[in-house]
């Protein structure tokens, strides 16, 4: 299985922090890969952060080619200029879409102290969960780092299934989910290698082990 990962999608917003705006691709960028994609059911999507750009483009464009993807939102922006509105989220689940967990204030959960922890795992969940008035049981780490006290925060919470950003491969029913970033340099043709990469045994070890080591640091 391979997962790619989406951010804000068109001209990221002025006061963007860098290190999102590195990771916003072009309208076209976005609608060539999902043509790539198309008939790989192999490729599971997601889009991260909870950007307006998810209902204004993405969403439209998933739809008309019948594809579904998971959005994952950070709960603390919700309403905020530029980002997804409580409504937005609730359309996009109508929409058939998956809604997940990005935390609070999209800052990395390694090495956070409990309050924190609790307010980026918890609070945010259950912000979520009084707009969708259903349970959110996903989660993607922001800016894709964790170490083994967040996975296990993850698992006692009952997070069903966690994202990455490893540039791996998963296997499709795994716990922890490794997904490519798409980044603003990326296009349709780097996508493509991707999946080609992909069809070669020796990289898919390397890449277990390697997420692997992570997962126990």
């Amino acid at each position: 299985m391979i997962n790619l990962c989406f951010h804000g999608i068109g001209t990221p917003p002025h006061d963007a922090p860098a290190e999102e705006a590195a990771y916003w691709i072009g309208t076209d960028t976005f609608r060539r890969v999902l043509d790539v994609v198309a008939v790989r059911p192999d490729v599971r999507l997601s889009l991260d952060d909870g950007n307006a750009s998810d209902v204004e483009v993405a969403l439209p464009e998933l739809v008309e080619r019948g594809r579904v993807a998971d959005f994952f939102v950070i709960a603390g922006r919700l309403g905020h200029a530029g980002s997804l509105s409580a409504g937005d989220v609730r359309a996009l689940r109508r929409s058939g879409m998956g809604v997940g967990s990005h935390g609070m204030h999209h800052r990395v959960w390694r090495g956070l102290r409990p309050p924190e922890l609790r307010e980026e795992l918890v609070l945010a969940r259950e912000r979520l969960e009084d707009v969708l008035e259903e349970p959110v049981r996903t989660a993607a780490c922001p800016l894709g780092r964790y170490d083994r006290t967040t996975l296990t925060a993850l698992r006692k919470l009952g997070y069903t299934r966690v994202y990455t950003s490893d540039r791996a491969l998963a296997g499709p029913g795994s716990w922890r989910q490794a997904r490519f970033s798409l980044r603003a340099t990326d296009t349709a043709d780097d996508v493509a290698a991707w999946l080609r990469h992909g069809d070669r045994y020796t990289v898919r070890a390397a890449d277990r082990a390697r997420t692997f080591v992570k997962g126990l640091r």
